[in-house]
């Protein structure tokens, strides 16, 4: 998948998979789709901006012993994803508009 289209869904892929509950760092990244090509060093920064912007909230928890940071969906990150699932219908529009140019294709 080129570099550009997978950084835009990753933001998204990892939303997803905390819309299923609150997780942490290691599992989201065992979540997510593989096609995505998360890694730690993408994740924790965007994970870290997410923060940021109010779509993800933190909170520690002792976990055998040490403590383990878990991520929570908020309601904007909620709506993020609404919103994101509204947008899907115009790059299917634009990705058939793409697709049939190769239909046309005489070369």
């Amino acid at each position: 998948m080129d570099s550009q289209l997978k950084k835009g869904l990753i933001e998204y892929g990892v939303l997803a998979s905390l819309a299923a509950g609150d997780s942490y760092g290691y599992q989201l990244l065992k979540n997510c789709p593989p096609d995505l090509g998360l890694t730690q060093s993408t994740l924790y920064p965007l994970l870290k901006r997410l923060e940021l912007d109010g779509r993800v909230a933190t909170y520690a928890q002792l976990h055998h012993g040490r403590t383990r940071n878990y991520y929570h969906l908020t309601a904007l990150g909620r709506q993020s994803i609404r919103d994101f699932v509204e947008q899907w219908d115009q790059v299917q529009t634009v990705a058939g508009f793409i697709k049939r140019s190769l239909e046309n294709d005489t070369q």
